[in-house]
């Protein structure tokens, strides 16, 4: 049996899915597998009748959650705003999961991105023997959820050309997919929107023109306002990857995560914790997935490289990586934060002396 590196959201949260389902009477939109309070439920978790319990998957703002999902059930399309790792990828599937049981109606956006990928290709050898037909036409991950009444997924909408992002207006405006070589149209079927993420710290980014701006709701994914909030959700995120990737590690204690939030946390704010010293910030975000990748490296070098047990060592080579992105003014930075603060902090000793040694 082939063993998978990744499974989809409906594939890894099936059970609790049926469970939901068969404990959902309330009233669901038109194609929805689960009514909008099942949705909420299942994203941030909770207990249901008999007791069974759903593991949240997005820790944070209950409300936003809310407006994200009342939003789907609308005819306006969503975007997912905020800066890298506020999880907003990781929402996006896990709505698409729940409300369609398909979050596999993907269009990852890149500068290379063009307009078949969001409308419709072509077979050219069929295109070449027949001519325009409806055999030959290629449905995009947009067109079928049009047809079937899911959700389409567009992952980085500010990294696609702004003449390809226009694409959307019709759809998202009209409902309808034109077809002019064929003389034809695919109109959605209900149950059918979009959910868009885009973050706001990338560079070289295409704007979103006001016609398309208008047809989102805009839910901005914001960092966790406290650290015992981002300090759960590394550990729940660490402890499902590691998992998944069976690595033969101990769970890291919950203090080597809690180092690593604080570190983030006060280069990120450009303060310690206390308030009392003031620090320079580096170019990279240090979001909560950067945190949730430097536990994993970690634990993968505790593995593999030492007794299973997480330690300083292990972390101080992903903690480096993750805080110097430019080798010259971030380099400054990370120098600097380790002399005046890790350095003096008590029981950070060991923290200090293998930064320093990678350095």
């Amino acid at each position: 049996m082939t063993t998978l590196l990744r499974e989809h959201a409906e594939q890894q949260f099936a059970e609790e899915l049926d469970a939901l389902a068969k404990s959902d009477d309330r009233h669901r939109p038109p194609n929805w597998k689960l009514s909008p309070w099942a949705v909420a439920t299942y994203l941030l978790g909770g207990k249901l009748n008999n007791s069974f319990v759903i593991a949240p998957k997005y820790i944070g703002n209950r409300r936003l959650m809310e407006i994200a999902i009342s939003t789907l059930a609308t005819d306006r399309a969503l975007l997912l705003l905020g800066v890298p790792g506020t999880a907003k990828s990781w929402v996006s599937e896990h709505l698409a999961a729940a409300i369609t049981g398909d979050s596999t109606m993907l269009i990852q956006g890149t500068a290379g991105t063009s307009e078949e990928a969001i409308r419709y290709g072509w077979n050219y050898a069929s295109l070449l023997a027949k001519g325009p037909s409806h055999e030959a036409l290629v449905a995009s991950p947009m067109m079928r959820a049009m047809q079937a009444g899911k959700l389409a997924r567009v992952e980085e909408l500010t990294r696609i050309p702004a003449d390809v992002q226009d694409t959307l207006i019709t759809v998202l405006s009209e409902k309808t997919m034109p077809i002019p070589e064929l003389n034809d149209e695919v109109q959605a079927v209900k149950g059918f929107n979009v959910i868009a993420t885009a973050n706001n710290r990338d560079r070289g980014v295409n704007e979103l023109s006001s016609a398309l701006k208008r047809r989102f709701n805009t839910v901005i994914l914001p960092v966790p306002e406290t650290a015992e909030e981002e300090v759960e959700i590394v550990q729940t995120r660490v402890a499902s990857l590691g998992r998944a990737l069976e690595l033969p590690a101990e769970a890291p204690a919950i203090e080597e995560i809690r180092r690593v939030v604080t570190i983030f946390r006060e280069l990120r704010d450009g303060k310690t914790a206390d308030g009392k010293t003031k620090l320079k910030s580096p170019s990279g975000t240090l979001s909560p997935a950067e945190a949730i990748s430097v536990m994993n490296s970690g634990l993968a070098l505790a593995a593999h490289f030492g007794d299973g047990v997480l330690r300083a060592n292990d972390i101080a080579s992903g903690l480096v990586g993750a805080v110097v992105k430019d080798p010259v003014q971030d380099r400054v930075v990370w120098l600097e934060y380790l002399e005046t603060v890790v350095k003096e902090r008590d029981g950070w000793k060991d923290l200090y002396r293998a930064c320093r040694e990678v350095v």
